[in-house]
C-alpha cells in the first residue's frame, strides 16, 4: 500500500483531516467513500476532484465506495447554497443515477479483488426507513445545538431554511453510519464545504455504533484570476460529450493560465511527482510553448473521452489558428465542426442554389445572402488579393467555378483574411 494521505498532500489535495486517519490507512486496507450529487445525468469537472481522490485511494491499495445519492438527491444539500433548490422526481433521479454511475466506471476498477470499487445508492437503505423510526433511532443521538453550530445552517438562519434542508446533515450522517456498519467504511472524503456533514457522520458512528471513523476533505478549487473553476460563458464543463464537446473540454484545459495549470496537473493527472516537477521545469524554460497546458489537456481529454477525441480536438484547434490543411478540416466530425465554429456568422442555402451559382464570387455574395461579402465587387477585390479560402483551399480567381466538396455532406467553410470564418449549411 502507498501512503494515501502523503499522495494527496504533495498534490495539494488536503484541506482538513481528522487526527489518526493517516495511521489508520497505513495500517490496513480501508474502505472510504465520497457522495455524488445526482442533480444531472452527468458529472462536471468540479466533480473530477472527488473522482481523482477515489482514483488515488484505489491506487494506494484501499477500497473506494462511490455513493450516488438517490435519497439525498430528493432532499438537497444546503452546503454552499444561498437558497433551497428544486427537488427532483424519482424518474429523473433514476436517469441521473444511471448516467453518473456510467461515468464513475470510466475511472475506477470494479474488478480487482479486495479493493474493487463499488457504487451504492442511499435510496436502498432509506426507502423502507419510516420517519418515526428515523427520528427515534438516529435523531436522538445528535443535539439541536450541535446541528445549529454547522456553517451550512448558520449562514442560512437569516434568510431562512426549511426543516428538509436542516435535516440533511442527519441524513448524510446516517449514510456514513450505514456504510460503516454494513461495508466497514471508516473514512468519508469530500470537498471542504462538506466538513460539517461528514463530522456529523463520525459523531453518529461514535455515539450510536460505538465505533471509530475519520474524515478527509479536499480544498475547493479556485482559479488564479478569481473566476469560478469549471465554469465558462456557456456554463459548466461537463464530462458528457453531449453537454460539452471533447473539443470544448480540451480547450478549457489548454487555455488555463500557467499558475492554474501548475495546480491542475497535480490534481487531475496521475503523473508521479518527479515527472510533474520535470514538466513544470521544462515549461518555465520556454513558457511560450505551453508545455504544461498541452500535457494537461491531452492527459485529461484522453482519460475522460478517448485518444481519437483528443486527436480531433487538436486538429480542430489548429483549424482556427491557421496551422491546418483541407484534409484536417474534412476529417473532423459534424459535432466538432459545429462546436469549433459555434460563434461565427452562419447561413443556410439550398443545394439547388449552390448548383446554380455561376462562380465563387456569386456564391460568396448573392447566394449566401451577403453574409461573407455584401457585394460582388468586394468579393472580387479580396479574392484577387489572395485573402479568400473555401474549405481551407485558397480561391485562385474570382471567376472560378463552384466545385466544392461539402464537409460532412452539408457544410462549406468560407474564410476571408486570417481570422474571419463563415459557416454555410447546404440543405
Amino acid at each position: 500500500m502507498k501512503d494515501f494521505v502523503e499522495e494527496l498532500r504533495w498534490r495539494g489535495m488536503i484541506h482538513d483531516m481528522m487526527p489518526g486517519v493517516q495511521e489508520q490507512m497505513n495500517k490496513e486496507v480501508t474502505a472510504a467513500y465520497i457522495g455524488f450529487d445526482p442533480t444531472a445525468d452527468s458529472l462536471h469537472i468540479g466533480s473530477l476532484v472527488q473522482i481523482m481522490t477515489l482514483v488515488h485511494l484505489q491506487r494506494s491499495g484501499h477500497k473506494p465506495v462511490a455513493l450516488v445519492g438517490g435519497a439525498t438527491g430528493m432532499v438537497g444539500d444546503p452546503s454552499g447554497k444561498s437558497q433551497e433548490r428544486n427537488l427532483l422526481s424519482e424518474d429523473i433521479l433514476q436517469k441521473n443515477l444511471a448516467g453518473v454511475k456510467k461515468q464513475l466506471e470510466q475511472f475506477l476498477d470494479f474488478d480487482c479483488g479486495e479493493n474493487s470499487a463499488e457504487v451504492v445508492n442511499n435510496f436502498d437503505w432509506f426507502k423502507n426507513f419510516n420517519f418515526l423510526d428515523f427520528i427515534r433511532d438516529v435523531g436522538k443521538h445528535i443535539s439541536i445545538n450541535y446541528m445549529m453550530a454547522k456553517d451550512s445552517v448558520k449562514t442560512r438562519l437569516e434568510t431562512g431554511m426549511s426543516f428538509t434542508e436542516f435535516s440533511y446533515q442527519l441524513v448524510q450522517g446516517y449514510d456514513f453510519y450505514w456504510l460503516n456498519q454494513n461495508k466497514n467504511c471508516k473514512v468519508q472524503l469530500g470537498g471542504s464545504d462538506q466538513w460539517g456533514n461528514i463530522v456529523t457522520g463520525t459523531e453518529l458512528i461514535r455515539r450510536k455504533g460505538d465505533g471509530e471513523a475519520w474524515a478527509i476533505t479536499t480544498p475547493l478549487i479556485k482559479k488564479a484570476d478569481g473566476t469560478k473553476f469549471g465554469k465558462t460563458e456557456g456554463g459548466n464543463v461537463w464530462l458528457d460529450r453531449e453537454r460539452t464537446s471533447p473539443y470544448k473540454f480540451y480547450q478549457y484545459w489548454l487555455n488555463a493560465s500557467d499558475e492554474d495549470a501548475e495546480n491542475y496537473i497535480k490534481i487531475f493527472t496521475l503523473f508521479a511527482k518527479e515527472e510533474i516537477d520535470s514538466i513544470i521545469k521544462e515549461h518555465k524554460e520556454a513558457p511560450h510553448l505551453r508545455k504544461l497546458q498541452q500535457t494537461l489537456a491531452k492527459d485529461i481529454t484522453v482519460r475522460v473521452h478517448s485518444e481519437e477525441d483528443y486527436d480531433m480536438a487538436v486538429k480542430a484547434s489548429n483549424i482556427l489558428f491557421g496551422k491546418s490543411t483541407a484534409e484536417d478540416l474534412e476529417s473532423i466530425d459534424e459535432a466538432t465542426l459545429l462546436s469549433v465554429f459555434e460563434g461565427v456568422p452562419q447561413t443556410t442555402i439550398t443545394k439547388a442554389a449552390l448548383e446554380a451559382a455561376g462562380n465563387v464570387t456569386d456564391l460568396l455574395s448573392e447566394v449566401t445572402n451577403g453574409i461573407v461579402f455584401p457585394s460582388k465587387g468586394e468579393a472580387r477585390r479580396m479574392i484577387k488579393g489572395g485573402g479568400v479560402s473555401i474549405n481551407k483551399a485558397k480561391v485562385g480567381s474570382a471567376e472560378d467555378a463552384v466545385n466544392v466538396k461539402l464537409l460532412n455532406n452539408k457544410f462549406i467553410l468560407a474564410q476571408k483574411g486570417k481570422k474571419n470564418y463563415f459557416l454555410i449549411t447546404v440543405e
